[in-house]
């Protein structure tokens, strides 16, 4: 038999090489060792499970590369039992639904077979978006056990369900999952994040959604944005906007793009980016479904929300801070999550733009509510807003400003 090694590698290669990423930028987005990868994809070096993992989830490939990379265990290899995966319940079981792969899995409670989904499903349904609303006041770090365990509940539901009735209860678990990657990413675990994103196009194509896979890219580009990776933001989400794929995966994708077009100065593509994403997610096809939609629910103009964002990035911070003073005041109150992320962009920009005193006021409420929603996300761009004030030291409103500043940014203890 070839070895896993040989075949693993020169896949890894050609699928790099297709996405448009040079083995600098797969490492850099990877956060892996350039010279360990280069190790791998000549098959000199073998590839984790938990790498094998990440590149699946950052090259949307549904499982391909972990597939190469697994191989049966002998005597010779381990007399240890294999650490269970720290994601859902596997790609076999997913794959197996309606079988005993699940019960296997632990996904019982007890020794009691789990109930029909039928009249529980829409009860599901109403926790995630209770969890979701949750999501914009709690803390990450404390909503992910209960994100996890909702998740692997629904998944299990499937084991006691008629054939003809599965579909819209892995779907549900896809969107649990889906969205306990994104809490993942916000308490800083990016790892985490993709793990769970990419159980959850598993999830969404054993339900017959074989395009959630493509989100993964999405959520990859922001993992790249926030790391200041322009060329692999564009990249990742260019992926992720091929014809036969849904308007609302196409239209975050190319929201995405604009937001790595602005972060490399490039305003031409960045606003034709957004035209398109405009267009796509205004569609009736990017609106309907029975399914939670993906993506933000508390931005009214997601477009409009992103143009501002981006117009920062673009070194136009005064357009930026009439956009986002516009749409920030369409936010709900109860959305403070969504509240903080774009509120700080607009403190940056009433900033960059001479409105020291402005940018302060914004950026105080903000902090206040930042305890009960801490974002390892947000937090990059309250950096920059303390470097940006920090020439204005001996204005009143910045110094009283930077004690909270820094409190927020203080390393976090366990």
């Amino acid at each position: 038999m070839v070895s896993t090694n040989l075949r693993f590698g020169p896949e890894l290669r050609r699928l790099r090489q297709e996405a448009g990423l040079t083995l600098t930028e797969f490492a850099a987005a990877l956060n892996y060792d350039k010279g360990h990868l280069s190790k791998v994809e000549r098959g000199e070096r073998s590839a984790s499970p938990q790498l094998a993992r990440r590149c699946d989830a950052f090259l949307g490939v549904n499982g391909e590369l972990e597939r190469l990379a697994v191989r049966p265990e002998t005597d010779a290899d381990t007399d240890e039992t294999p650490t269970p995966s720290p994601w859902l319940v596997g790609r076999r079981a997913i794959l197996a639904a309606g079988s005993d792969a699940l019960i296997d899995l632990g996904l019982q409670h007890g020794n009691q077979a789990p109930p029909a989904t039928g009249p529980l499903l829409p009860s599901f349904r109403a926790q995630f978006d209770q969890l979701r609303k949750l999501g914009q006041s709690t803390a990450p770090k404390a909503l992910l056990p209960l994100l996890e365990t909702q998740t692997r509940t629904v998944a299990g539901l499937v084991t006691d369900t008629p054939s003809a009735a599965r579909a819209p209860t892995l779907l549900l678990a896809s969107r649990f999952a889906e969205f306990t990657g994104w809490m993942a990413q916000e308490a800083g675990d990016s790892a985490a994040a993709l793990g769970w994103t990419g159980e959850a196009a598993e999830l969404a194509r054993a339900g017959g959604d074989p395009y959630l896979g493509s989100y993964a890219l999405v959520r990859r580009a922001l993992v790249t944005l926030y790391d200041g990776d322009a060329v692999g933001t564009v990249a990742l989400a260019r992926q992720a906007q091929t014809n036969e794929l849904p308007p609302r995966i196409r239209g975050l994708a190319a929201q995405r793009e604009a937001q790595g077009h602005a972060l490399a100065g490039d305003e031409r593509n960045c606003l034709r980016s957004l035209d398109r994403a405009r267009r796509l997610l205004d569609s009736d096809d990017a609106r309907s479904g029975a399914q939670p939609l993906i993506g933000t629910t508390h931005v009214s103009d997601p477009a409009a929300m992103t143009t501002g964002w981006c117009l920062y990035d673009l070194g136009r911070p005064k357009a930026a801070a009439e956009v986002l003073d516009r749409e920030c005041r369409g936010l709900p109150p109860h959305a403070l999550r969504t509240r903080a992320r774009y509120g700080f962009r607009r403190s940056l920009a009433h900033a960059a733009s001479g409105e020291i005193d402005h940018a302060c006021t914004i950026a105080a409420e903000l902090l206040s509510v930042m305890p009960a929603v801490p974002s390892a996300t947000v937090n990059s761009d309250i950096r920059r807003l303390a470097r940006e004030i920090s020439r204005f030291r001996s204005s009143r409103s910045v110094r009283d400003l930077q004690p909270a500043l820094a409190q927020v940014l203080a390393p976090a203890h366990d």
